[in-house]
């Protein structure tokens, strides 16, 4: 690219909130500095209180390379972090990465063009789960399937156009900026939660396909319930701070977690016939793992139909023991920080 065509270029801030990334973050942060993006660039790394080896390796970063800064996240939250990295940062688009996502080549690039393209207030593609060892390529495949995740086009992939939410985004700052960034009360759904605010506000929130970012998942069965359990609760605030947010989608995995668990119940203490409802779901995930696992060895495939039903009924049993304490705000209200998220520019 020519000088004056990377002079026109916005530049960009890439925030990226980190808790616990000794094993991904270097990675991570080279995938983002290794872009093709002839615009300016900074990173900013929200710093959580890791436990591992997160902050020498940001503090290593820092030292190689003057694109990249860390600020502080005392909570640990990510939303919090990403207020704090959007606060810490300057440029006119806003990045958003995980400390376990890998940036695929052309990424920004193609992000940036679009906002411009389409008049967007975010843009997003696909979440591309990819797994290391044998049970995160399980769960990678239950990650990237309709019957793992229903017909969510940042999962399982769609033809462009105007979406609820993508995963992860690139924004335009005055957009976070008007509506007070992520929402600190939001430990999880943050991205749905200001996805909704920002359709909300008239904004367009634009899926396509040309963007992926490679998603290392969880690397145990007692992480991904944690993590789908987590998921459940907090979708379950969205719907309670944003009435009509709930769709059909979002309510199939409680309505499974309450067959399969009244199916045992009453099986056992009423009559051994209502075991046929635990038991059509067994059965159902069981042939969906031969039918997605195509490729997958045979213990693979018996792992994926186990990622399978940890998702459904950890996000259903998240979904509904979800405590009303969690949404403490009027529904409906703005974002609760709006004042201190707001950072000052001028």
């Amino acid at each position: 690219m020519n000088t004056k065509a990377a002079e026109e270029l916005p530049a960009v801030s890439v925030i990226m909130p980190v808790l616990n990334e000794e094993r991904h973050l270097r990675t991570a942060v080279r995938h983002i500095l290794e872009q093709d993006y002839a615009g300016p660039m900074e990173v900013v790394i929200a710093l959580g209180p890791s436990t591992d080896r997160t902050a020498q390796i940001a503090a290593e970063l820092v030292a190689e390379d003057p694109r990249v800064r860390t600020v502080e996240n005392p909570t640990g939250r990510t939303p919090a972090g990403l207020n704090a990295a959007i606060r810490g940062s300057s440029h006119p688009i806003v990045v958003r990465v995980d400390g376990h996502g890998l940036l695929t080549p052309g990424y920004i690039t193609t992000a940036v063009r679009l906002l411009g393209e389409m008049e967007a207030a975010n843009v997003g593609g696909i979440m591309h789960a990819e797994g290391e060892t044998e049970w995160e390529h399980a769960v990678a495949a239950a990650m990237t399937s309709k019957i793992g995740v229903g017909n969510a086009a940042f999962h399982t992939g769609g033809l462009a156009g105007p979406a609820d939410t993508v995963y992860l985004g690139v924004f335009r700052r005055e957009v976070l900026e008007r509506l007070g960034g992520y929402n600190e009360e939001f430990v999880r759904a943050q991205d749905w939660e200001l996805n909704y605010r920002i359709r909300q506000d008239g904004g367009l929130v634009w899926f396509t396909p040309q963007l992926s970012v490679t998603y290392r998942p969880r690397p145990t069965i007692k992480a991904l319930a944690k993590q789908y359990k987590d998921y459940g609760r907090w979708r379950r605030v969205v719907t309670r701070y944003h009435r009509g947010s709930v769709n059909l989608r979002y309510l199939a995995p409680p309505t499974a977690f309450l067959g399969v668990t009244l199916g045992v119940l009453l099986g056992v203490a009423v009559h051994p016939a209502f075991l046929a409802l635990p038991a059509v779901y067994l059965l159902g995930i069981a042939g969906g793992a031969l039918v997605e696992g195509r490729g997958l060895s045979a213990r693979a495939k018996a792992l994926l139909a186990v990622a399978f039903a940890t998702m459904h009924l950890s996000w259903g049993f998240g979904f509904l023991t979800s405590p009303r304490s969690l949404a403490r705000k009027v529904i409906g209200s703005r974002s609760p920080s709006s004042a201190d998220v707001v950072a000052e520019h001028s």
